[in-house]
């Protein structure tokens, strides 16, 4: 049954906010960390050769920009682009394991974009191939990328599969007509379809399905359509994500009508619909916006309070440390974030100088570390426990935090959270919310520019 939430408590809570996966969010780091910081944290990385990594690579290619894309990509009608920045890829690789040596463990390889499948299967063999020379990926690695179905088949998508890819997600975002032309993306149905049940077919461990809600042209009746679609397909997961409309970002999204788009309250009960409709169908809500089989590993790493977050989503494979490859990449090693240039030319001009492409990054804090954790155990396993911060910090959470948790009483009061001896526990009405309620804790929000750069939180 529907949970009823008023449009009051809505409009409320509805306001900018990042979606932690990670703290201190991208905001809130500076320039000032560069090349001799990452230096630095690779460096304290090869003195604890036992711990294992999570690896991002980014491929920035599309082959056509649809408006309301928010991702770091490029069209590129170079001659040879795909094999320039590939091999840029190979000498970045080769920087950072003369660092930390070669055959570390790795339990989880994403590929991102961009659209990954952008790239040829001489292209996708030889780039694997550098992974797995510079690294030992763990025989239950998670290997996995993100495809555009409108130029995929499932001739490709079975050559993924050999190649070694073992879960796949494709990016649908919506079936209805005159929303795909809203957004600039001519999707057909039909070649979706036929792409999914090519991936089916290849046996992959994990197929998933990413749609986003909040796109102009969707009605709460055009888009319960989609989902049944979706359902009817039985995709192991589901991300339904929320649209940030930010054209001071990305220049593009100024091609969207806003005049047909659903905002606010309207906005929301497009994601409430989502979540009635696939629990009804027996999937497992996941932290933000994800939905897993009851028998996924998302589901289990939930119900263990075993579910993690990283810049790549919710992860049932933690590593205590991320390296990333490609222009705008994220990483995460030694308490370090760390980014890679965005924007190509600069990304490739330093490469080529031979440095490392960093643009900017955050050593964190002890502070930043004790918050990192109660905000990501919020938004994981939607509690925080009292204990959690015991055996690291010497002292309960409630002390330690005891400023920021003065925020609470309305968050109470509304019915987002219940307080008790042992912690705090996000409600059924605050899972719509847990964003506001990460909020209290962040001491960074504010920093930075004048202008939103998150969604807001509903």
């Amino acid at each position: 049954m529907t949970l009823s939430i008023s449009r009051e408590l809505v409009e409320k809570y509805n306001r900018p906010g990042p979606r932690y996966t990670s703290y201190p969010t991208v905001p809130a780091w500076n320039q000032t960390f560069g090349e001799s910081q990452y230096h630095e944290a690779l460096a304290e990385l090869d003195t604890r050769p036992n711990d294992a990594l999570a690896i991002y690579l980014h491929i920035p290619f599309c082959a056509k920009h649809c408006h309301y894309c928010g991702c770091n990509m490029i069209i590129s009608r170079e001659k040879d682009a795909v094999g320039q920045y590939l091999g840029r890829i190979e000498r970045e690789l080769e920087m950072v394991t003369s660092h930390i040596g070669t055959h570390r463990r790795v339990v989880q390889l994403h590929w991102g974009g961009g659209t990954p499948n952008y790239l040829k299967e001489r292209e996708v063999e030889q780039t694997l191939d550098l992974f797995r020379s510079a690294f030992d990926i763990a025989p239950d690695a998670e290997i996995s990328l993100e495809i555009d179905p409108r130029i995929g088949s499932p001739e490709q998508v079975m050559h993924l599969h050999a190649a070694g890819f073992n879960r796949i997600s494709l990016g649908v975002q919506d079936f209805d007509v005159r929303t795909q032309k809203a957004i600039g993306r001519h999707q057909s149905r039909a070649r979706t379809l036929k792409v999914y049940e090519g991936c089916r077919d290849a046996q992959f461990e994990g197929v998933n399905i990413d749609l986003v809600y909040g796109l102009p042209g969707q009605t709460p009746e055009s888009f319960t359509k989609t989902l049944a679609e979706i359902i009817d397909l039985k995709p192991n997961r589901v991300a339904c994500f929320s649209y940030a409309h930010v054209p001071w970002i990305r220049p593009n999204q100024d091609k969207v009508d806003t005049t047909i788009m659903l905002t606010g309250y309207d906005k929301f009960q497009l994601f409430q619909q989502t979540v009635d409709r696939f629990e009804q169908a027996d999937y497992t809500w996941i932290g933000l916006d994800h939905f897993a089989q009851a028998e996924d590993e998302l589901s289990i790493a939930l119900n263990r309070r075993k579910l993690h977050r990283n810049f790549m989503g919710y992860a049932t494979r933690p590593a205590p440390h991320m390296l990333a490859f490609g222009m705008s990449g994220i990483g995460d090693v030694c308490d370090r974030f760390v980014q890679n240039d965005a924007e190509m030319s600069r990304w490739a001009t330093t490469l080529d100088a031979g440095q490392l492409p960093v643009h900017k990054g955050h050593h964190l804090s002890a502070d930043d570390k004790l918050r990192r954790l109660a905000i990501l155990n919020l938004m994981c396993n939607l509690e925080l426990p009292w204990s959690l911060t015991e055996a690291t910090y010497g002292a309960p959470a409630d002390q330690l935090l005891s400023d920021s948790l003065r925020a609470l009483p309305p968050l109470i009061e509304d019915g987002l959270v219940e307080q008790d001896r042992e912690g705090l526990k996000i409600t059924r009405r605050g899972r719509y919310f847990v964003r506001n309620v990460a909020m209290i804790l962040d001491t960074y929000l504010g920093v930075g520019s004048a202008k939103p750069i998150f969604s807001k939180t509903v």
